[in-house]
């Protein structure tokens, strides 16, 4: 048996140590470490509810709008506040942008690149594939910074910056948009269209959503071979990705794109090929592996606390265990498209699982649904109509707010006292797929992908295509 660890990860936001153990060359188990403590929970006791606004999007710097979209969801459900229908869409629109640009920065400057190293120069592969991702002088480097950048000029016009805008309030946005800037905002959407289509799929975004299973989707390889999402899926193919890095199989979301009580995604839990409805009172977090203290091991978020205690025995990450009804769940694009019944995901999932392979699939089908419904809202905008709604905080109140980031299902609990937050509890994204062991022994969703995988290269460069497939943000994990 060989124990190693592996770490701190480049191309990862925040600091992250996997330590595992193999024999024969397979990983047998295997301890995912958040290792940095940042309190944004505990900083915000104390202060005025509006100021969550404020700090919790600096909880990161590439998911900024996620936070602030969930806090701002906390903050209405404490003051039974129903925001704008323009503030909805408004919000679906600046939300949408974050997440977009994430997907296409995940696949182009994270995770692609690691197949542009030369353990696998002897692939036949591996010339186009260094030529076009490697990082920092690929081909594609240039244009994908370029179209991301215009991209977000969608949150200047509807955010007026980004990161960390403050546009967006429990009843709305507080931008509104003149009819300049409305046809802007369409030639922008437009425009990243056009990209994606010659670019990344070399096809039209209706054909490439439109396609419904495994067969199809290689049929579709074959005649589409030039687009650097067929680039992925030949190498995909030729390393077996589709049979790297399973894990549970159990996948959550909380609804995508909230507008007039419906999600352009739907919220729901899918567990080994049944859909069952959320609860989210089933929603705990475990801190008997974390470096945390409290009164309860298991709590409720509403209920949990986040005290660090760095010298607990047994600990061995920063990160909680969130659980729900006590089963470990897998979030984010993949769970999202297999739980909105998308038929190709549906179809990748019930042959391969969650894999390495299906996770990048789902991002970049994701990436083209959302640009398509980005178009309808826009239509759906009335430019003479409030942005925001407005209402009054109660001095004693609770709130909830449940939003999809990019990397998954991220949630805010908020305690209102006397006109202050006394309590503020966070589940990221992150928290839920790099989680560490719970009370029952049961290991984290990344930390079961990695078990049975060969990793003979001294690199383990499977455990980095596995790793990279969660799109990890440490900073969000350990707020």
């Amino acid at each position: 048996m060989t124990r190693k660890i592996l770490g701190p990860f480049n191309r990862v936001e925040g600091d992250l140590e996997v330590h595992y153990e193999a024999e024969q060359g397979r990983i047998t188990q295997a301890w995912v470490n958040s290792s940095l403590f940042r309190g944004f929970e505990r900083i915000l006791i104390g202060k005025a509810p509006s100021d969550a606004l404020v700090y919790t999007p600096r909880i990161c710097g590439i998911c900024s709008v996620a936070q602030s979209v969930a806090a701002a969801r906390a903050l209405a459900d404490a003051q039974g506040l129903k925001p704008a229908p323009n503030g909805q869409l408004a919000t679906n629109l600046i939300l949408a942008c974050e997440n977009v640009a994430d997907h296409l920065s995940h696949f182009y400057l994270f995770f692609m690149p690691d197949f542009a190293r030369e353990v696998y120069q002897t692939k036949a592969w591996y010339p186009v594939i260094a030529q076009r991702f490697k990082a920092q002088s690929g081909s594609a480097m240039p244009e994908v910074l370029k179209a991301r950048a215009e991209w977000l000029h969608i949150t200047s016009l509807l955010a007026g910056k980004w990161p960390h805008s403050l546009s967006i309030q429990a009843g709305g946005t507080t931008k509104t948009l003149e009819m300049q800037e409305w046809l802007r905002l369409q030639l922008l959407i437009r425009q990243f269209r056009l990209f994606l289509e010659k670019t990344v799929f070399a096809d039209t975004l209706e054909s490439v959503v439109s396609l419904s299973s495994y067969t199809e989707l290689n049929a579709w390889l074959e005649q589409h071979p030039y687009g650097d999402f067929a680039q992925f899926l030949q190498l995909a193919h030729d390393l077996n990705l589709f049979a790297l890095g399973r894990g549970y199989d159990q996948f959550l979301s909380y609804g995508a794109y909230a507008y007039q009580n419906q999600y352009a995604f739907a919220q729901s839990v899918w567990c080994k090929g049944e859909v069952t409805s959320l609860d989210t009172q089933g929603i705990s977090e475990d801190i008997s592996h974390a470096f945390m203290q409290g009164v309860q091991r298991v709590a409720h978020p509403q209920q949990g606390e986040t005290v660090p205690h760095l010298e607990k025995e047994n600990a061995y990450s920063l990160c909680k265990a969130p659980r729900l009804y006590q089963q470990v769940m897998e979030t984010g694009a993949l769970a999202r498209q297999l739980i909105d019944g998308q038929a190709l995901i549906h179809g990748v999932v019930e042959q391969f699982g969650g894999t390495v392979a299906t996770r990048v699939i789902a991002r970049l089908i994701e990436l083209a649904r959302v640009v398509l419904a980005m178009e309808q809202w826009c239509q759906q905008l009335q430019l003479k109509e409030a942005f925001c709604t407005h209402g009054k905080l109660p001095k004693q109140a609770e709130g909830v707010g449940l939003v999809e980031a990019a990397r998954g299902s991220l949630g805010h609990w908020l305690r209102i006292d006397e006109g202050k937050i006394s309590h503020y509890q966070i589940i990221a994204p992150t928290t839920w797929n790099f989680s560490p062991r719970d009370e029952l022994g049961q290991a984290g969703a990344l930390e079961q992908a990695l078990v049975g995988t060969v990793v003979e290269d001294e690199g383990a460069i499977n455990v980095q295509h596995i790793v990279r497939s969660f799109d990890p943000c440490m900073v969000c994990t350990v707020h």
